[in-house]
């Protein structure tokens, strides 16, 4: 921090009174919301875990910050908004995450830099991240209470520009630039993340898909392995090898279909020319109409359900399909079923734009892989903290940046004496009850 920063300057009076201005507050922090942060990332042992799958890879004499603590950091900066490693140079002196991650405010050495941040980043192996992204999948199943019955699996790849040399990187056509294309798997009901997985810029071909699910699910499969499990996604990954490899290991599956084609457009002609005269008699607006189909691709080998959604309106007739494993009601199947898939983007967003997780600047893709990890244990943390929002409040269903703004953006005052430590918050402070019984909610047994 230089000089200029340091020195007092005048801001215009307030009643007839001189304001004067001074970084010189002492051991003040803004970001008390950490500290919550902290208790939640105890609970679920989220850097233990992660720190377990990385070897330690300096000399034992020389280690200032363990892996753990370093994770920690980078966890909760990225949470509250510091998605850069940059942003450790400062945040190292902060009171609350010097606290957060297990050091004292004032007494208690600084965290780590900039470059010690960075190395760590470029530190795992591919066989390294294979264990972390396993974890992260151990992390999704033990966050059930018991054995769910059923689940379903979100797939989605989203768009993740580049602005260098970065490997694995490709042109797109369809966006216009280059890009990563990382696909995001999450629990459909609930959100929780599953994994994450950094990829070229190109739509993934069926036997990439078949693989991912391959990993993923029989990582699922050592903890649940009765649990039906669904997997959702749009036509991208309604792939041959795919679906043939969910029906060869038990697993159901609802897929977009862009396959319309002449076949296709006969066994639906009746339905829909009786559609467009209905809708015309009628003079509504818009009309819907579902059938079900048995369709057999030459590529496939064998025939498969397919649920065909027909809408007439004034601007013509509009037809997607489906195709999926699972039996019931056209309408049901498509309705409430598959677009049910759009909420993913809903996490992706959360995952993407409130977190920054495409901050993939690395030149190497197992560092900007591992970033993604980092990022997927800030999502935890924040989506813990925002289920444990009571119903009634009007953060309950927030997003990640308003809980951060209400939650952990919260100046604080850290005073620490001989034998107690003493954070002081605001007393304007708008979500005081709601901070309170959020810390009491994730505090330790023993304190």
């Amino acid at each position: 921090m230089n000089e200029d920063t340091v020195l007092p300057f005048d801001l215009p009076s307030v009643c007839r009174k001189k304001v004067s201005v001074g970084f010189d507050g002492g051991q003040l922090s803004s970001d008390a919301g950490v500290l919550v942060l902290r208790n939640i990332e105890k609970k679920l042992g989220l850097a233990a875990r992660l720190a377990g799958c990385i070897r330690e890879w300096r000399d034992p004499e020389r280690i200032e910050h363990s892996v753990e603590e370093m994770l920690k950091l980078r966890m909760f900066a990225i949470a509250a908004g510091y998605e850069d490693a940059n942003d450790c140079d400062s945040l190292r002196y902060d009171p609350v995450f010097k606290m957060a991650v297990g050091r004292l405010p004032e007494n208690g050495d600084p965290l780590c830099s900039q470059p010690t941040m960075s190395r760590l980043e470029n530190a795992p192996s591919k066989i390294e991240l294979g264990r972390l992204m396993a974890a992260m999948v151990d992390q999704y199943c033990e966050s059930y209470a018991r054995k769910p019955g059923s689940i379903v699996l979100d797939i989605d790849d989203t768009f993740d520009a580049v602005h260098g040399n970065q490997q694995l990187s490709l042109f797109n056509a369809h966006y216009d630039e280059r890009c990563f294309l990382p696909i995001h798997i999450y629990d459909g009901a609930s959100g929780k993340p599953v994994a994450m997985i950094l990829r070229t810029g190109k739509t993934p071909s069926g036997k990439e898909v078949r693989t991912i699910l391959k990993h993923v699910i029989g990582r699922i499969r050592r903890h649940w392995p009765k649990t039906q499990i669904v997997v959702r996604g749009d036509s991208h990954y309604g792939r041959h090898e795919a679906m043939e490899w969910c029906e060869n290991h038990g697993i159901d599956y609802v897929f977009g279909f862009g396959g319309g084609n002449a076949v296709l457009d006969e066994m639906v002609g009746e339905t829909a020319d009786a559609l467009c005269v209905e809708r015309a008699l009628s003079g509504k607006e818009k009309l819907r109409r579902y059938q079900k189909l048995h369709y057999g691709a030459k590529s496939w080998g064998c025939e498969r359900r397919l649920v065909a959604r027909l809408e007439a309106s004034s601007k013509g007739l509009d037809v997607r399909y489906i195709v999926t494993s699972l039996k019931g009601g056209a309408r049901h199947l498509y309705e409430t079923l598959y677009c049910a898939r759009g909420e993913a983007e809903n996490f992706i967003k959360l995952h993407k734009a409130q977190l920054a997780s495409d901050r993939t600047s690395c030149r190497d893709p197992k560092a900007n892989q591992f970033r993604l990890i980092l990022h997927t244990a800030a999502y935890w943390l924040m989506l813990a903290a925002r289920k444990a929002v009571p119903k009634r409040s009007p953060l309950f269903r927030a997003e990640f940046a308003t809980l951060r703004l209400r939650l952990i953006k919260i100046a604080a005052r850290v005073m620490e004496g001989a034998a107690r430590i003493r954070v002081s918050l605001p007393g304007a402070c708008p979500d005081a009850a709601l901070f309170r019984q959020l810390a009491g909610c994730f505090a330790p047994a023993d304190p």
